[in-house]
């Protein structure tokens, strides 16, 4: 399918990733990866599907006869295509990294192997080829490490203690630890020190295995080699197993401090919104945050008081790096870490004229805020979200204003919030709609939720069936801890009593 993607774009280089993400080792599973950088189109993937689930190799033959069909396209096209095949530190995944080229070369396509990669690597990897740009890892961590150093430029990490101290990553034993470690020596120069943790040189050490993004934001406790004795009050953030996910968190007694998605949208978004504020020519530009539902409601309405549109799409990266292109500069981050933020074309144009015109009086003020969005727009990876990225913006934000975390943490309070999970017999009862925040289907269900909902100060709730199982999730928002876990009760019992639970 990889190598139908570049046939479909007239022999473009596409791309392939073998990962599971954030999932346990024994899983595994691959990415694709469009010329642009971007992931697979949402009408791609019922062939996805039948690919997937073609259980011979007649099926298979048989599915991508009708799929190059219907895309127009056929074995005889451009003999150029090209896919770049990368892989994550799963024991399964060098394997299925050459299966995989075996079925690029079967279309006619060049396997271009890149052994060990992250998945946003792979992204802008692929990007970059197409752009005739600088194909290699090395250009990856140089756009990255000189749009760091040109976004801190004129501010001093001394200017607050916690950023002056080295910053502690958990690395999730997965493939982003030797990543870092090569990236680390480029951003010394520009005052940032990294000390990394689970690159997965420990014995002991398992790939998402009490360690990374997925596991810090969901269960709020310490990783594995991360302990409060040791740690407390040290700046510490954890990536996932592919590394394009990225929380950041404090230890502390008796729970860890917790800067999820949410956050990291709620500080990228209000500084972006700073830097555009202080340039005239840029006030055109339209900026928004995309955010799912289970973002927290407290950075919601953040945000909304900051000036900023907020946009809800259903749960899935997929949906909001489209809804994000809807701004000319879009942020969106789901509460798991994974987001970025987009610099549209006419975003990206205005810059670059009015950096051509920024000696014409607009001011010092000006002039810093558009060279500062000039090195973010270089230092954040545009086509997924990217740890290594992420961290960077933030850590540039942070010294730019002079923030500590402490100031990080009181742009708001988080309202308490519980997910739970609710067995049923057939999931697929469950229908919602407005951005999976209203359930539509079985009747009865939504005015229920609705009547529960208005018991509680600040009450929100929203049902919505599991992706992967044969559960419902549950999502509850309240005043307090103990409301919220009373409200999240009564919803689940709600969905087991008229949804048939199990």
């Amino acid at each position: 399918m990889a190598a139908v993607r570049s046939l479909v774009a007239g022999g473009k280089t596409s791309g392939l990733m073998v990962t599971a993400s954030h999932n346990p080792a024994c899983d595994n599973g691959v990415k694709l990866v469009e010329p642009n950088g971007a992931m697979l189109p949402v009408d791609m993937e019922p062939w996805a599907t039948q690919l997937a689930t073609a259980e011979t190799d007649d099926a298979v033959v048989s599915v991508l006869d009708e799929m190059m069909n219907a895309l127009k396209v056929s074995r005889s096209s451009p003999s150029s295509s090209r896919v770049i095949i990368a892989h994550d530190t799963r024991d399964s995944s060098v394997r299925l990294a050459h299966a995989a080229a075996s079925g690029v070369t079967a279309m006619g396509a060049e396997a271009d192997m890149r052994g060990l990669l992250t998945t946003p690597q792979c992204h802008f990897i692929t990007a970059a080829a197409n752009l005739g740009l600088e194909e290699t890892e090395e250009y990856y961590y140089r756009e990255l490490a000189e749009g760091f150093a040109a976004a801190v430029q004129g501010c001093s990490s001394s200017s607050s203690s916690s950023c002056a101290a080295a910053l502690i990553v958990d690395a999730a034993n997965g493939v982003g630890g030797a990543k870092l470690r090569a990236l680390a020596p480029l951003l010394t120069s520009a005052g940032l020190t990294v000390e990394v943790r689970n690159d997965g040189t420990q014995a002991e050490g398992v790939l998402n295995h009490l360690v990374g993004a997925d596991f810090v934001q969901k269960e709020k406790v310490l990783p594995q080699n991360f302990s409060v004795e040791t740690d407390v009050g040290k700046r510490c953030c954890s990536m996932d197993g592919d590394a394009d996910r990225l929380v950041y968190f404090v230890p502390g007694s008796p729970c860890l401090q917790l800067f999820d998605g949410d956050r990291i949208a709620a500080l990228a978004a209000s500084y972006t919104r700073e830097l555009i504020d202080r340039v005239p020519a840029l006030q055109g530009l339209t900026m928004g945050i995309v955010q799912t539902a289970y973002a927290n409601g407290a950075s919601t309405a953040y945000l909304k008081q900051s000036g900023v549109d907020v946009v809800l799409t259903p749960t899935g990266v997929k949906w909001l790096h489209e809804a994000a292109h809807q701004f000319d500069v879009g942020v969106y981050f789901e509460a798991n870490g994974h987001g970025t933020i987009l610099f549209s074309p006419r975003a990206t144009q205005a810059i670059e004229d009015e950096m051509m015109r920024n000696n014409n009086g607009n001011g010092k003020s000006s002039t810093t805020a558009l060279t500062r969005l000039v090195a973010m727009k270089r230092m954040v990876n545009q086509t997924v979200g990217d740890a290594l990225s992420v961290m960077l913006l933030c850590e540039a934000v942070l010294r730019c204003k002079s923030w500590s975390l402490d100031d990080w943490a009181t742009m708001y309070e988080d309202l308490p919030s519980r997910q739970l999970k609710v067995k049923v017999q057939d999931r697929t009862v469950i229908t919602t709609t407005n951005a999976e925040t209203i359930c539509v289907t079985p009747k009865g269900v939504q005015p229920a939720i609705d009547a529960v909902v208005a018991k509680y100060a600040s009450g929100r709730a929203f049902v919505r069936p599991s992706g992967t199982e044969d559960v419902v999730r549950v999502y509850a928002e309240a005043e307090s801890q103990d409301a919220t876990e009373q409200l999240a009760r009564e919803v689940a019992e709600i969905v087991r009593t008229m949804c048939g639970g199990i």
